[in-house]
């Protein structure tokens, strides 16, 4: 079996994933292909895991290491599941871009990653390269699972699940924390297993329900602690999900600085004091960036010395691939298409973050039925701006750039017309050499 890691210069992570690997029976035997376009990035990771394999593994995989454009094809050859991390542009210059040219237009951000003009653009320098490695892989791995982790999800697993060509998902840490960071959130005790339903979009998926294992309803007191939050504890990092719980009912997966950001309620350039009263963290994708660079030049040497180890993590990847390996059942979250409507009040183009099923069989999505209409109102705001990102990426035409950023729900609120495209000139100007000609 070969596992092939895009992106491999994320050192942290590449870790937990084949760390992960390494701790699975059914998969330590494995052949693991690093691949980045840096190559100081690239070997680091590379002597972190073989490192890695040495202190947890017994050698027992091999660990081979592919810099370069020029030997993508290598890296991805015979593969049977692509993992990919990658960040295009980085944190300096494309990163900075993002946040810094909207707010010459007085459009402040939180993480900028996933959704609104951060998350528009993002896509689009992604978008490309994801697509040749799509055309690569249909040439040299075409079996083989395509596990998208990079941000922004949605857009880009859309695009992976219409036009990629490969059999993929996209995967994100915040379905399996979300329960349990809740629960913790409001001090309420509770016994394991408990039983969730989640659904919606990557990132705004809705707790839909919430069972102690003895089939109590937690909601009814998870809503009734919320409302206290809300009203008493002014150092809450939550307070923009507890007041989705008190307006909309429901709690979603990704936290209150994401969520922010996804909406026209919060973040208001006539009402500053909104910032205060819900704890909203303007700029803290830069501040997060600058922190993990200095993060990674203090712990560097632990990870490339060989004092390293490892424990397995709940990410997804390790566990999808030993449920394909072995026909032992897993449920994950997945973000894939809602082809004959996952849930029904959703376009069927557009990319859903339902339950799915896996073994041997591949990943099976689970149909969820329809949303509460508030909820489906919520993603739709959403959608709408992922297809059109879509659209804009696969077609080149710079109207549909536009078009998905006069319709995201916080340029709209703060922005004209006129203000959003020449938002979009300045960002496009900002992004040359990082992006295709658009007409």
């Amino acid at each position: 079996m070969k596992i092939t890691f895009m992106g491999a210069g994320s050192t942290v992570f590449a870790k937990n994933v084949l760390g992960d690997v390494m701790c699975t029976p059914a998969l330590r035997e494995c052949e693991i292909a690093l691949y980045d376009i840096d190559g100081e990035r690239l070997e680091e990771s590379y002597v972190m895991v073989d490192c890695l394999n040495r202190n947890i593994n017994e050698s027992r995989a091999s660990v081979k290491k592919y810099l370069g454009v020029e030997n993508r094809r290598d890296a991805l050859r015979g593969a049977d599941f692509v993992v990919n991390a990658i960040q295009v542009g980085l944190y300096e210059p494309c990163t900075v871009i993002d946040f810094e040219v909207p707010k010459k237009y007085g459009l402040r951000q939180t993480i900028a990653d996933s959704n609104g003009i951060g998350g528009i653009f993002r896509a689009l320098r992604t978008i490309p390269v994801l697509e040749d490695f799509c055309r690569d892989m249909q040439e040299v791995c075409p079996d083989a699972y395509f596990l998208n982790y990079t941000n922004p999800m949605a857009q880009l697993a859309g695009f992976l699940g219409r036009y990629g060509g490969v059999k993929s998902v996209g995967l994100c840490h915040s379905v399996q924390s979300c329960s349990r960071g809740l629960l913790k959130e409001l001090d309420m005790t509770y016994t394991d297993p408990i039983y969730e339903k989640i659904a919606g979009i990557n990132h705004m998926g809705w707790l839909l329900e919430i069972r102690d294992n003895d089939g109590t309803d937690l909601y009814p007191e998870i809503r009734r602690r919320a409302a206290e939050k809300l009203a008493t504890d002014k150092d809450c990092k939550d307070l923009v999900r507890f007041e989705y719980i008190r307006r909309l009912g429901y709690y979603c997966t990704e936290s209150s600085e994401h969520n922010a950001e996804y909406n026209a309620f919060f973040i208001k350039k006539d009402h500053p004091e909104l910032i205060e009263r819900y704890n909203i963290p303007l700029d803290e994708y830069p501040r997060r960036c600058v922190e993990q660079i200095k993060r990674w030049k203090e712990d560097r040497q632990k990870y490339i010395s060989g004092d390293v180890s490892h424990t397995r993590t709940s990410e997804y990847a390790s566990y999808i691939m030993e449920a394909i390996v072995t026909d032992k059942a897993y449920k994950i979250g997945g973000n894939v298409i809602n082809t004959g409507h996952l849930i029904d009040n959703f376009p069927e183009d557009a990319c859903v973050e339902v339950p799915c099923l896996v073994n041997r069989a591949g990943i099976q999505p689970c149909r969820v039925g329809a949303l509460p209409l508030q909820l489906a109102a919520m993603n739709m705001n959403m959608i709408h701006v992922h297809l059109l990102t879509i659209e804009a990426a696969v077609t080149k035409k710079k109207e549909c750039i536009y078009q998905a950023a006069m319709l995201d729900p916080l340029c709209a609120s703060q922005l004209t017309i006129d203000e959003i495209i020449r938002l979009c000139d300045d960002l496009i100007e900002a992004h040359t050499g990082w992006l295709p000609v658009y007409h």
